[in-house]
């Protein structure tokens, strides 16, 4: 599957503002939204006014770029979540919330979604005992995610079992066993990323 292989810093600096695409320097003096607050590119430092069409495709340009996403799979999603009962933009983010990739980096097995994805796809986790290596699988609750025996012997997963880790309440994590558990699907409340996803259903709306 495409993906894109660029600079991830760049894309923070096209959002002008933090996306934690690079997990512990994103929180230090080197992260490049701090040392440089505008717009890759020679225009990046010029003042635009956005349309209302420019607002949301920004807010839906973020949204993809939180979670790795192209445009493709982020649709797939929308539809998906389209059909679903409830608030369109709320299922949306519940969906992406509850990839296997995102539930690896909100359960602290790694410093950035980015991560997560690596060490999914390298086959370091299982969801109910089986291995799973596929970064877009959905999770439901009462799954288990556990880090592999052969895997969890790595100094990585070891160093884990010592770090404090602030999860979301929707999931519950056992830091000695390198486990996980879905109890629940995340509401609104529980997803701590500025993004405002009605914008992203009025895009698609159009």
């Amino acid at each position: 599957m495409a993906r894109y292989t660029g600079p991830s810093c760049r894309l923070c600096r096209r959002e002008g503002q933090k996306l934690y695409l690079k997990g512990e320097r994103c929180y230090s003096d080197k992260c490049a939204v701090s040392r440089r607050a505008y717009a890759p590119g020679q225009h990046g430092q010029g003042r635009k006014k956005l349309s209302n069409y420019g607002l949301q495709l920004r807010e839906k340009q973020k949204a993809k770029r939180y979670y790795g996403l192209l445009e493709t799979q982020f649709r797939t999603y929308f539809e998906k979540a389209e059909k679903m009962q409830g608030i369109t933009g709320e299922n949306l983010l519940s969906i992406l919330e509850t990839r296997l990739d995102n539930v690896v980096y909100r359960m602290g097995f790694a410093a950035s979604r980015k991560e997560a994805r690596q060490l999914v796809r390298h086959g370091h986790f299982t969801v109910n005992g089986k291995k799973v290596d596929i970064p877009s699988f959905l999770v439901s609750v009462g799954d288990v995610i556990k880090v592999r025996e052969k895997s969890a012997k790595s100094p990585k997963f070891k160093a884990m079992t010592e770090a404090a880790t602030n999860v979301p309440k929707w999931v519950e994590v056992n830091a000695e066993s390198l486990e996980g558990k879905v109890v629940s699907l995340p509401t609104r409340e529980d997803i701590d990323i500025p993004i405002a996803e009605h914008l992203i259903v009025e895009l698609y709306s159009r």
